[in-house]
This record gives C-alpha cells, structure tokens and sequence, in this order.
C-alpha cells in the first residue's frame, strides 16, 4: 500500500469531528475511494461502501431516495449484516456527484446522527453549485492530489528519518553533499516521468516497465476526457478542447490559455469560457494559475482571472503526452528538450499539494515570474523560479521585481538543478527538489494562541 499523507488527515477527521460529514473532493484515480476505505475498515466496526456513480449506471437504487427514512432503508437492503450506530458505523458515499440531491440530505443525515458519513467525488464543486440548498456547517470539503514528491519519495525507498535531515538542510538553507544530491536529483527526474497517480506509480513499483506506466497515462488521460461528456452538450466539447491544448499552450512563451484558438474564434476572452474552465479545475484534472500584476499579501486581494494559465494536475500526463516512452528526454541532459514546462507543472502539482492558491507575476513592464505564493511567516509575498538547464542565474523579470521598492519584498527562491545553496542580490538559489519543503501553515501542526489576560 503507498502511504499517503491524507491517512493522518482522514483519522483525524473522523475521530475529532463526530458532528461534520467529510467530503473529499479530487480527481478520478487519485486514490480516494481506496484511503476511505482503507481508513474506514479500521477505526468502524461496520463499514458501507455505495459507488452512486456504478449505481446511476445500474439499478438506481439511489436516485429516487427523497427522505433520510428512504436512505437508511436502502443501505439495511444493501448491507447485508445488521447496522449499528453512529459509534461504530461509518457509511461511504462514493462519487456523490452522481446524485446531487443527496448532496442536500446530508445536512440531514448529520443532524440526526444515525450513523457516521463520508463522501467523496471529482466533481463536488460542480455538484455544489447545481445543489439547491448547499448544507452549509453540516460538512468540510477537504481537497485531495496525486502523491506528492515526498510522497513519491517514500514509495520508493527513502525513509521518513531521511527526509527529516533533508528537510533540516532546508531549513537552515545548506547544500547537500555530493553523493545525496545525485540521488534525489535522480529521483525527482523519475517522478517527472512516473508521477503521483497511485496506479502509475504502483505499476512502476512493480517490474519497473515504463511502457505499462504510460499505458496506465494514456487511460486516465482518456478518462478525464470523457468525463468531460457528463457535462450537457453545449460545454462539453469546448471543455475537452481546452483540457487538450494546455501542453500546447505551456509550449508557448507566456504559457497562458489562448482564448481565441479554444474554438478558432477571434475576440474570445476569459469570460466567454468561464464554466468550462471552472469545470476543469473544480474536477481537478487541471490546476489554475492567476495572474498577479502588483503583488500584495495575501495575493487573494490582487488576483486576476483574465490571464490564466492551466496545467495538468499530475506530471506524468504531461511527460507520456510530450515524449511519449522515450525517458532519455528527461533523464539524459539532451540540449534540443527544454525541460522548462515541466518543471514548472511538477511545482505547479507540489504547490497544490501543499494547499496553495497558485499565482504567477505578469507586468508588461518587468516580465513574468513562475509562481508567486504567500508567505504566512512574514506576511509578504514569495516570488519563486523554476529553471531546469544551466541558465538558472539569468532572470531578468525577478530581478526586477525584487528591485521594485513599493513590492517591499525581500525574499526570492531560484530553483534548478543546481547542488548549491546560496543566495545572490536578494535570491536564494536551491535545488529543484527542495520545492517539496515549501508549506502552507494550513498543513502544519496546530497553532494554539497564548492565553488572554484575565480582567478583573
């Protein structure tokens, strides 16, 4: 089994908040489904497992439920062993968004307190938005990735306790040796091929065959297309054509969506695509970046929607699509493959990850930087720059951003593939593997406030 990080998150959850129904939203093949069950069949003595998505294909058995009564008579029919209670039952809605209608009972279900219940699906936002009464303090929507690098990591070999001295040198902005460099250089070149989804990287684990990796690639690139069909016909076939242009359009200088070849149409713009790009991002097949022209903490004040970039959610799409089963392209130092895109996707996916909102800087004046991200420790923003040949150190638009003064930003990180830490007019030049460090304080360990003075 990979060991995932969001096991500790989903014990926790249904351990400590008996009163909330989980929703776990993300992509098909992400392993969702699998961490439920696999953390619901040890902490309840009574597990249920309904895929509503298999069920509005088969009987549907479901889909005409209009109470909570109408519910729990229908799971006594399909469990076959007698139900206890909200102590030691735990009932899974699979693919809730088969079924909207059960998206609105949940309040319901909770307030009663029957029996525990989690759901999960690759279109909750969506579902959401068609769902006419949203039950609003009755769940928490938690958003689940592909495997992270550290993750990766993990599945191949590296302990925890290895990790945490790796993670020390981050911290403390040190170079590793020689010899450690290597390997994780090594390593992180694999994850580019490979990737996070579970059955990729299993498939790797397993003979080592890139050939049946890609196959496992193929499939699910497939599969994310067709989803698209679900959508009504009007949307559909635009979102498909939007999902199959975003490696060509990160090709492109600028790497942002190009409204007028989404249908061939002149005069196009962000807004007369609006749905199909929410549908993308909200199914979490593709990841969104904003762009940002006059950087401000948090960024979430400045944030435009017009100049919009998209990547892949996983990695290992994007390098089956670009060269196919020719690994040389990315493990061999080839001049002729500029490996820029997909450096930039896996920090995309690494960000994501790690629960950030994904921005870029764009000013006609100064350039681009990669990504741009909240720095909750100094509550300012860090630029960061991704570069994967030789030319790590010339960056023409971040150095003019940091020597903007009105920014009143300090702090940069260039990542590449070079060993040594050190830093230069402002930037902090890392290996490209330490981008897997960056957190977002929401993954981070409980902040407990002092204690109020008490007024007499």
């Amino acid at each position: 089994m990979l060991e995932r990080k969001f096991t500790r998150y989903l014990e926790q959850f249904l351990t400590d908040e008996p009163n909330k129904i989980l929703l776990v939203n993300g992509a098909r093949q992400i392993g969702k489904s699998y961490l439920v069950r696999y953390v619901g069949r040890r902490l309840f003595k009574h597990f249920v497992e309904i895929n509503l998505k298999e069920d509005k294909e088969g009987d549907q058995v479901f889909a005409s439920v209009k109470t909570t009564n109408d519910l729990y008579m229908r799971l006594g029919n399909y469990y076959s062993k007698p139900l206890g209670n909200k102590s030691d039952t735990l009932v899974f809605l699979d693919e809730i968004q088969s079924y909207p209608h059960l998206m609105t009972m949940l309040k319901f279900l909770n307030q009663e307190g029957k029996y525990r219940f989690i759901a999960s699906g690759s279109q909750l936002g969506v579902a959401l938005s068609e769902t006419p009464s949203v039950p609003i303090g009755s769940i928490t929507i938690e958003q689940m990735y592909p495997l992270d690098f550290e993750e990766f990591l993990w599945a191949t070999g590296i302990s925890k306790e290895w990790i945490e001295h790796i993670r020390g040198a981050f911290e403390r902005e040190e170079s590793l040796d020689e010899s450690t460099h290597d390997l994780l250089l090594k390593r992180f070149q694999y994850y580019l091929l490979i990737g996070g989804l579970p059955e990729a990287v299993n498939k790797y684990l397993a003979d080592r065959n890139m050939v049946r990796v890609r196959t496992v690639h193929r499939d699910i690139h497939e599969l994310y297309r067709i989803d698209a069909s679900q959508y009504d016909e009007e949307h559909r076939l635009i979102i498909r054509r939007i999902y199959d242009l975003i490696p060509s359009n990160l090709e492109n200088k600028k790497k942002r969506v190009v409204y007028n070849k989404i249908e061939n149409k002149t005069g196009k713009h962000f807004s007369d695509y609006a749905d199909e790009f929410e549908y993308l991002t909200n199914s979490g097949v593709a990841l969104e970046v904003l762009a940002i022209s006059n950087p401000r903490f948090p960024l979430a004040e400045s944030e435009q929607k017009r100049l919009l970039k998209l990547y892949l959610n996983d990695v290992g799409l994007l390098t089956n699509l670009l060269y196919g089963v020719n690994v040389n392209a990315v493990l061999q130092d080839i001049k002729s493959i500029n490996l820029g895109t997909v450096y930039e996707s896996v920090v995309a996916q690494e960000l994501a990850a790690h629960q950030f909102k994904l921005h870029y800087y764009d000013n006609k004046r100064k350039g681009e930087v990669d990504f741009l991200i909240d720095d909750y420790k100094r509550l300012q923003v860090l630029p960061l720059e991704i570069k994967s040949g030789k030319d790590y150190t010339e960056h023409s638009a971040l150095t003019k951003f940091l020597e903007t003064p009105e920014y009143g930003i300090t702090r940069a990180i260039v990542f590449s593939n070079e060993r040594k830490v050190y830093k230069k007019k402002g930037a902090t030049y890392m290996p490209i593997y330490y981008c897997m460090f960056l957190q977002n304080p929401s993954q981070e360990d409980a902040v407990i406030l002092p204690a109020l003075e008490s007024v007499k």
